[in-house]
């Protein structure tokens, strides 16, 4: 059975111009994915009249064309208009979607203390759609719209803004056109394994020898901030096969994997602290709160995620969380001494049972021959034990940055699964 293939234009001049990152492509490509689709392409297209409408030409072709942007009031909005033309449909105002958008904007007027007038223009702008066109409602003051095209296949048109995005998401996936395409998608199954530790080579190597691609397993690697992720699309019939790839891959890489139910390394130490009833702090230096972060993203962190410190400077990391005057003069802000103290401050301090610290050269500048850009010391320190890591990660700012990230909330990981903290 063919796979019904999406392709997804993510328009946005701001966005060819590298002045915003695209976060709905890759959202909209594992939605796809998820729904037994093959996503074929992203394609990022700025505003300008030929280079989308040449765009959505090309997406047209395939069963679902996914699109994000260009539904604002002003005139460089243009996604709608070009949608129309390459469909082959005139524009019609929708009088009840220009009602429910015009509620929204006199609310924003009376907000704004201007008048209506200055709205109208653009109110009436966004209530109008190609014809056919099913309103997926507004998020904000801008509408989703399904289109079925004359192939039979699918339109989806929905707003810039990634919030604005996933709120209309589903609305979308249950629109009838939408429905017909998933009809004739195949019911895949998706596994991930996640590994730590480990080079790519190795995991592609176990990849080679457990069988790889092929007979209804499609296996894929990506590497991911000092995480290797193996993705394996499982079609009908072919359960059997992945299980034993799946099998294979734990079989000779027992010691890395960590995740295979689909939670990141955030949401699997979280769940550690909880099932042990034990709470967690953070001192972070070059990593200047991103373990924070990460903890935080996950909804009910509160529960075990006491706080962090940003000990950036030296005189921080010895008033906020205690180090040692005489471990930093002797052995330097970047050092396995210093990143133990630090872990052992937050937690006294903080009042946690565990202490989590990195410290480290995150670059560009400020490296030595002894202590170079990418040189990371992580500590984690519990009522049972203690685990510390060395590591030299490579990358520029960012990508150390987010390395040195994982590798700290990977070596609280350890420290729960080897000790068995328990208060």
């Amino acid at each position: 059975m063919r796979r019904p293939r999406a392709a997804i234009v993510v328009t946005g001049s701001e966005l060819v111009r590298g002045d915003r990152e695209d976060r709905n492509g890759p959202f909209l490509a594992a939605e796809a994915l998820r729904l037994g689709l093959e996503p074929g392409q992203i394609t990022i297209v700025g505003d300008g009249v030929e280079d989308l409408e040449r765009v959505l030409a090309q997406g047209f072709e395939s069963d679902l064309c996914l699109v994000s942007g260009g539904l604002g009031p002003t005139h460089d909005d243009r996604t709608v208009e070009m949608v129309a033309r390459v469909a082959g449909r005139e524009l019609v105002v929708d009088p009840d979607l220009e009602q429910e958008i015009e509620t929204v904007s006199r609310l924003i007027a009376e907000r704004l203390g201007r008048p209506y007038t200055d709205f109208a223009t653009g109110v009436r702008k966004q209530a109008t759609l190609p014809a056919g066109a099913i309103s997926l409602g507004l998020a904000g003051t801008a509408p989703g719209l399904v289109l079925e095209t004359d192939s039979g296949g699918a339109v989806v048109v929905l707003p810039g803004p990634p919030r604005e995005l996933r709120r209309l998401w589903p609305r979308a996936v249950a629109a009838g056109p939408v429905r017909r395409v998933l009809a004739r998608a195949p019911a895949l199954e998706r596994r991930v394994l996640r590994f730590f530790g480990t080079p790519e080579s190795a995991v592609a190597k176990a990849l080679a020898e457990a069988g790889g691609d092929g007979d209804g397993v499609e296996a894929t690697i990506c590497a991911r901030e000092f995480e290797i992720h193996v993705d394996l699309v499982v079609a009908p019939g072919a359960t059997d096969r992945a299980d034993r790839i799946a099998a294979a891959l734990r079989g000779a890489l027992a010691r890395h994997l960590f995740s295979e139910d689909g939670r990141h390394i955030a949401e699997i130490v979280l769940d550690l602290c909880r099932a042990r009833g034990l709470t967690l702090a953070a001192a972070e230096s070059c990593t200047g709160g991103l373990v924070a972060a990460r903890l935080t993203a996950v909804p009910g962190a509160s529960a075990v995620f006491a706080g962090g410190v940003v000990s950036y400077s030296n005189e921080v990391k010895e008033s906020a969380l205690g180090v040692p005057h005489d471990v930093l003069g002797r052995y330097g802000a970047v050092s396995a001494e210093t990143a133990k103290a630090m872990a052992e401050g937050v937690r006294e301090r903080l009042g946690a049972d565990i202490g989590v610290s990195v410290t480290g050269v995150a670059g560009p500048d400020g490296g030595t021959k002894v202590k170079p850009v990418g040189l990371v010391f992580v500590h984690a320190v519990g009522p049972d034990g203690e685990e510390a890591r060395r590591s030299e990660l490579p990358g520029d700012r960012e990508m150390i940055r987010g390395r040195a990230t994982a590798a700290a909330l990977h070596l609280v990981r350890r420290l729960l699964e080897t000790r068995h903290t328990s208060v």
